[in-house]
């Protein structure tokens, strides 16, 4: 049945070349910066859509400004399953974020379509064009509208130049007016399945060309004031200082040591403000931002208590002020078992010298909204270094041929269990 299928080699160099023409299209030259609704956004759907119908997708720009194909199965209109990922980027982005599983699932359609086989289930290709969240105060939106999800609020909502969504939107050739009408009727997607760069260390470190997502991470985020005294940085003695940052660097550090404590969670001071930061003056206050995450729920609520109580004691110790303020926070979002199962198989089946190794994702994904609607998975693909959101992003063609050849594979193990 695969006989006739591509090369991991053949798909990978596939890849390559379909990956240097979508990402052609830039708001900046010499740059990868391709924000939702842009002028570089509307060419590169463009393009998109152009290669799902060369893929023999029948392919469209919806109205929210998403990419969609679909190529039928055995008979018209059965149940879909749907790959997906997204095309727009963060400023000065890499080369395979999202763009990656939007090329994947494009080139699978297409070795399916060349090698004749007829499945017993639509297969529908998705390019999302508002994942990063970069240009406007959205969340997932472009997924969110096909769950059903989209907030109508967002439409008013405006970027840093005070452009409204809305007006873009217009602009960008959609339709404001369409796109609560993109929501899928219960049912007609099967499944959901993404491929992604790891964004994250641990298959290089391991030596593994790709995982197995177990679940999109927990993670709340929130704001922390510390208040102590300022003094002259002289004449103040060391007993009698209310220093917020000292007492906001244990903090830190407390955040750390809770986040080590428990298997696979993750916690962050990604920034850190002394007031006044002068270098003669013990610092009055500090704000600071916390952000820690966990595959699980209840590991997401332990922490948080632990760092409600640590931060506590360490405030008050020093007799300094806290206040803590959350603002965002969400839900693990667990991957179908059913789909992880049928990944390792298509790993499996790939080649001997791979393994199945799974693995949560600490970064949100489109996967995430997806899995409201139907059973969701994900396949991570080793990056150099980990590094990502960055020019610097980089990954070998061949990992590139092994993931959409094990994507393949899962998409005719799923049509296996069709019978």
């Amino acid at each position: 049945m695969t006989a006739s299928l591509p090369s991991a080699a053949v798909l990978g160099a596939r890849a390559f070349a379909a990956l240097d023409g979508l990402n052609r299209f830039t708001d900046e030259p010499g740059k990868i910066t391709r924000l939702y609704l842009s002028p570089s956004h509307r060419q590169a759907a463009e393009w998109t859509k152009g290669a799902m119908e060369v893929a023999g997708l029948d392919a469209f720009i919806d109205a929210a400004g998403s990419v969609q194909g679909r190529r039928e199965g055995a008979k018209p209109g059965l149940p879909a399953v749907l790959i997906g990922s997204h095309i727009d980027t963060v400023k000065d982005g890499g080369r395979f974020d999202g763009n990656l599983g939007v090329v994947a699932g494009v080139l699978a359609a297409q070795a399916l379509r060349d090698a004749g086989i007829i499945l017993p289930f639509a297969l529908e290709v998705v390019a999302f064009g508002d994942e990063e969240t970069v240009r406007f105060p959205t969340s997932l939106s472009t997924s969110s509208a096909l769950i059903g999800h989209y907030d109508p609020a967002w439409l008013d909502s405006r970027d840093a130049d005070g452009v409204v969504l809305r007006d873009a939107l217009v602009a960008f050739g959609g339709d404001p007016s369409g796109v609560a009408a993109l929501k899928r009727k219960p049912g007609s997607v099967k499944a959901y399945l993404e491929v992604h760069i790891e964004q994250g260390p641990v298959l290089e470190s391991e030596n593994e060309s790709v995982g197995i997502v177990t679940a999109i991470n927990a993670q709340k985020r929130a704001r922390v004031r510390v208040s102590g005294e300022a003094g002259h940085a002289g004449t103040v003695p060391m007993k009698l200082r209310k220093d917020a940052l000292a007492a906001a660097a244990e903090m830190a550090l407390a955040l750390e040591d809770i986040a080590a404590a428990h298997e696979q969670a993750v916690g962050t001071v990604g920034v850190f403000r002394p007031d006044p930061g002068a270098t003669n003056v013990v610092p009055g206050a500090v704000d600071f931002t916390i952000d820690f995450r966990s595959p699980r729920n209840d590991t997401l609520a332990s922490m948080d208590k632990a760092i409600a109580e640590r931060f506590a004691a360490i405030a008050a110790r020093r007799g300094v002020g806290l206040e803590i303020t959350a603002y965002s926070q969400e839900d693990a979002t667990p991957m179908a078992e059913r789909l992880q199962e049928a990944f390792a198989t298509g790993i499996a089946r790939t080649g001997s010298n791979l393994s199945a190794r799974r693995l949560p994702s600490g970064a949100g994904h489109d996967a995430m909204a997806m899995a409201r609607l139907c059973p969701a998975a994900m396949l991570f693909v080793r990056c150099e270094k980990g590094i990502s959101h960055s020019p610097l992003e980089n990954m070998t063609e061949l990992d590139a041929g092994i993931a959409i050849r094990v994507l393949l594979e899962t998409i005719l193990e799923l049509a296996r269990q069709e019978g």
